[in-house]
């Protein structure tokens, strides 16, 4: 069977870990512990090895429809087949004050909706990303448990189930005529604490009531206009959805490995929070009425860093991991795109915009909530006294570019940012400076000002470039006047989104890459439309009063989205189809910043 498209996949969550179910009702990737944990299922990455759990009509089906509960990460599968209609309801449980105590239950509802349909339950996992097979035991109570290493999921359900002959999974047929309702409900769980907090098929209901519960009084505080209101909506979800709620943590996406080239090797696991991606966030969801998360992310990167600014990393794990070693597993990919890679080498990158966009989001935090206290202070003043001295380095730049380093004028700007913020707040403030040297910060960030304005442009000084050493230009350089560098219709500024637009747009739509291919960058070649660099092209074109372009193109990105609203990190424009691990928190913030940019 072959691999679906990226987009056919819907996203639950329960703020703590994941799940991919497929447009058939099958959940094909699940972190079921934590983000970055291993999968209970992975048929994602290798159709053979990696397991499932799939409820489905034994006919054929004819028909098939979806969609999220209003306002809530609950999904809701109708399947039709000729001899009748059964409606599929799928959620990660949440519960009030779980932040720091998950449920940890996958919840699965079948109802009958017409004629006479049998259904079939297979619950086949693979623990460790598809290395080890299970070992499944039925119970008096009813339940089952599958244990594989570390890992065990214990399954109970309404419907009878039988552990298979292979011994590697249960499965099981059910009739529903209309009306009839059946539940099946997982926990995942560590094999040594095996049944501890088992889960109840007849309770399971209640779960997904205040799952339903959970989210709409959450949706309730967003803030969402416009013509686009609607994937705003959803876009604050996933976000949400991609927070880690013990730890205020916000990781990149749920998966990993899903390619930016579909059968490349490009191919790096997302589960982890990166400092730039994460404040981002920020900014997208206080936009839209959730600054709350910003001080769970704020304490997250400060516990992290062990509470000194000087010692930050570009990413951590989702409960403040500094070391996330890169390895490579036996899976057949995605599409056979490998390899496939857990862990992620970048984190030991030395990405100097990180500073910028800490110092910005503390900035940002403040100037709706006010004071700082001496810890925070003295953590931030750390943080801006060590992008003064790294100002003057190279760096691998906010693509993470694994070749030769340059001064990437977007790394640049970003320390710029950092210097300028560090004053703001000591003016605003009027913070303690003793110990501080703020005229240092003041000198030197005039100094970046006026290097970018001399070696970061091309020759004639038209535009803007990628680095110091080139008259090329990427797409990072879009967020300029975004941050307040330059004015949007800079002279300079509007040659260089013309120089993006000209080299970087890729037909029908314009959509940007955020690169040419070269020495450094040979993963460019093949690679899909960077749909983060597209939003930033809208917030610039409606910025210097092209607002019928920025509208256009607004309105064609909106149309990437697959039918939930959820978008990944690229697109194809030959295929039409999603590239990229997914859901992509970077994309959905793009969204969010973009239609309220347009709105405003």
């Amino acid at each position: 069977m072959a691999d679906l498209p990226i987009g056919d996949y819907a996203f639950l969550s329960d703020c703590h870990a994941t799940a991919l179910v497929s447009h058939e009702g099958s959940i094909d990737w699940a972190c079921l512990r934590r983000f970055d944990g291993g999968s209970a299922f992975a048929r994602l990455l290798d159709h053979e090895r990696g397991g499932h759990w799939s409820i489905r009509p034994v006919e054929p089906i004819t028909d098939r429809s979806r969609r999220y509960l209003p306002d809530t990460m609950v999904l809701e599968t109708t399947l039709t087949t000729a001899s009748g209609t059964v409606r599929l309801t799928d959620a990660m449980a949440m519960r009030r004050g779980g932040g720091h105590d998950p449920l940890g239950h996958l919840v699965r509802r079948i109802d009958g909706i017409d004629g006479d349909v049998e259904v079939e339950v297979v619950v086949a996992p693979r623990f460790d990303y598809g290395g080890a097979r299970p070992w499944w035991r039925a119970h008096d109570d009813g339940r089952f448990s599958a244990v594989g290493g570390g890992d065990a999921l214990v399954v109970h359900a309404t419907c009878d189930l039988s552990i298979d002959r292979d011994g590697a999974r249960i499965v099981g047929r059910h009739r529903l005529a209309a009306g009839d309702v059946a539940v099946v409900a997982a926990a995942s769980q560590a094999a040594h604490e095996l049944l501890t907090d088992a889960v109840a098929a007849d309770e399971a209901l209640d779960e997904l009531d205040e799952t339903v519960a959970w989210w709409e009084a959450w949706s309730a505080g967003t803030r969402a206009d416009g013509p686009h209101a609607d994937l705003v909506q959803r876009s604050a979800m996933v976000l949400k959805g991609l927070s880690c709620a013990p730890t205020g943590a916000i990781i990149a996406a749920a998966t990993t490995s899903l390619p930016e080239v579909e059968g490349g090797s490009a191919n790096w696991d997302y589960r982890y929070s990166w400092i730039r991606d994460a404040t981002f966030s920020l900014r997208a969801l206080a936009e839209v009425g959730h600054d709350e998360v910003a001080q769970g992310f704020r304490d997250f990167v400060m516990r992290s860093s062990a509470g000194d600014g000087a010692d930050l990393q570009i990413m951590y794990g989702p409960y403040g991991q500094r070391r996330l070693p890169e390895f490579e597993l036996d899976l057949a990919g995605w599409r056979d795109s490998r390899p496939v890679r857990i862990g992620n080498e970048a984190a030991t990158q030395v990405q100097l915009d990180v500073y910028g966009h800490l110092l910005g989001a503390a900035h940002l935090w403040h100037g709706g909530h006010g004071d700082i206290d001496d810890d925070e202070w003295r953590y931030l003043a750390a943080t801006v006294d060590r992008a003064v001295e790294v100002s003057d380095r190279p760096d691998a730049g906010i693509w993470e570019l694994r070749g030769e380093a340059h001064h990437y004028v977007h790394s640049k700007v970003m320390l710029w940012v950092a210097l300028d913020c560090g004053v703001a707040l000591v003016d605003e403030y009027g913070l303690d400076t003793t110990g501080l040297d703020v005229d240092r910060w003041r000198t030197r960030r005039e100094a970046l000002r006026a290097e970018v304005d001399d070696r970061g442009t091309d020759a004639g000084g038209v535009h803007f470039t990628q680095h110091y050493d080139t008259d090329e230009v990427d797409a990072s350089l879009l967020q300029l006047p975004l941050v307040g560098f330059v004015d949007a219709r800079d002279e300079r500024m509007v040659a260089t989104t013309d120089a993006i637009m000209d080299r970087l747009a890729s037909p029908p739509h314009g959509f940007l890459r955020r690169f040419l291919p070269g020495p450094d960058q040979p993963q460019a070649d093949g690679e899909g439309t960077f749909l983060l660099c597209s939003f930033w092209l809208v917030e610039v074109l409606a910025l210097q009063g092209r607002r019928d372009e920025a509208t256009d193109l607004l309105d064609a990105l909106a149309a990437t989205a697959n039918d939930l609203g959820l978008f990944a990190e690229e697109y194809d424009p030959a295929s039409g189809e999603l590239l990229g691990n997914f859901p992509q928190a970077f994309t959905h913030l793009g969204m969010v910043a973009a239609q309220q940019r347009l709105s405003a």
